[in-house]
């Protein structure tokens, strides 16, 4: 009955419903009612304004109004109290999130400065202008493609002369083709020791790494964007990439190893290995680093020396004879050779794929 009353009577102490108001009114007046006058108004007794006589449990005595107006006030005071907490609690809160967002903002800010996006070759050059200019221990560079034309190997040559006179150690990779360069021999003999260069059937895009803290790739095919790479995992992954492919290359002064097959070059039997792979003859000539034309000329050799009258029958025959693999280099473990960095430095600029 009292929860039903209660659902009638739904308020406080500070505001009393009018039958609760008459019969506790009633009860000031007099000093107290019959227990049967408050049963239609439980609410009185649930909110502790009337209570049992202790001398006749028959009848209701009430609270003081001042009692009633204390404990009021008390309950306000104890409301502001816990708004105050709240309150203290949302502005700690607010303080705390705010100090994540600029934890967020500050890696965000760091996250933007360790991939950089290089718009133009006005930027690309300047930006590695400054990398030169910070460079105290090494530089690893790869360079695929073909012939480097003299004029691209000129454009890096104050870097790589920068480099040299402050005792800066550095590393290129190019692939087989670059060796058959003079601009490229002259470069090498320029510089002397300072570089050592090896050369690989075919290589990565272009890579340049100072001090294994920052790095420099294309970022679309015409070399007129660049990303610069600053997050140590990226730099790491990058040097790690470079020494297995180091490992893997031929000094540049080494001569490129036999293949071991009466009439195939080294250049056919890589040429051999992407043909069984099902590569295209433009697809084999830009890993290679040499013209389609010549490609293709290789692969008239190819056919004429293996006996093969079409193309189907020439991939039969490279299997046969054990062309269909990677070549296996005899002096990729050397720790030397003489290198180029004039060339390696100039990321933007497109090599030639030709070979004359």
């Amino acid at each position: 009955m009292a929860g039903h009353a209660a659902d009638e009577h739904p308020h406080g102490a500070d505001r009393l419903c009018e039958a609760g108001d008459r019969v506790y009114s009633r009860a000031v007046r007099r000093g107290r009612v019959p227990r049967e006058d408050a049963e239609p108004v439980p609410c009185l007794l649930e909110l502790a304004l009337l209570h049992p006589d202790p001398d006749d449990m028959d009848w209701l005595v009430p609270t003081s109004p001042q009692e009633v107006m204390t404990r009021l006030l008390r309950g306000v005071y104890d409301e502001v109290s816990a708004s105050q907490r709240r309150m203290g609690s949302a502005v700690a809160a607010f303080e705390w999130y705010a100090g994540l967002d600029s934890q967020l903002a500050s890696s965000a800010m760091a996250d933007r400065s360790a991939i950089r996006v290089l718009d133009g070759l006005s930027r690309i050059q300047a930006a590695m202008d400054e990398a030169t200019q910070a460079c105290t221990t090494e530089v690893l560079t790869v360079q695929p493609g073909g012939i480097r034309p003299e004029h691209e190997l000129t454009e890096g040559l104050h870097r790589a002369l920068a480099l040299r006179g402050r005792g800066v150690r550095m590393r290129d990779l190019y692939t087989h083709v670059a060796r058959h360069g003079q601009g490229l021999l002259n470069y090498l003999e320029l510089m002397g020791d300072a570089v050592q260069a090896r050369t690989l059937d075919e290589v990565i895009d272009r890579l340049i790494l100072f001090d294994r803290t920052v790095a420099f790739i294309p970022a679309n095919a015409d070399r007129t964007l660049a990303l610069e790479l600053r997050h140590p995992a990226l730099v790491g992954f990058l040097a790690t990439v470079f020494e297995r492919l180091w490992r893997l290359a031929i000094p540049l002064t080494a001569p490129l190893p036999d293949t071991g097959i009466e009439g195939i070059s080294n250049r056919e039997q890589s040429i051999a290995a992407l043909l069984a792979e099902g590569h295209q003859d433009a697809v084999i000539a830009e890993r290679l680093g040499i013209s389609v034309r010549t490609c293709r000329a290789h692969i008239a050799r190819l056919s004429e020396t293996l006996g093969a009258a079409s193309r189907t029958q020439l991939g039969v025959r490279i299997a046969q004879v054990g062309l269909d693999g990677p070549p296996r280099p005899t002096g990729g473990g050397g720790a030397g050779g003489v290198g180029s960095v004039g060339g390696a430095l100039t990321l933007p600029d497109q090599e030639s794929r030709s070979v004359r």
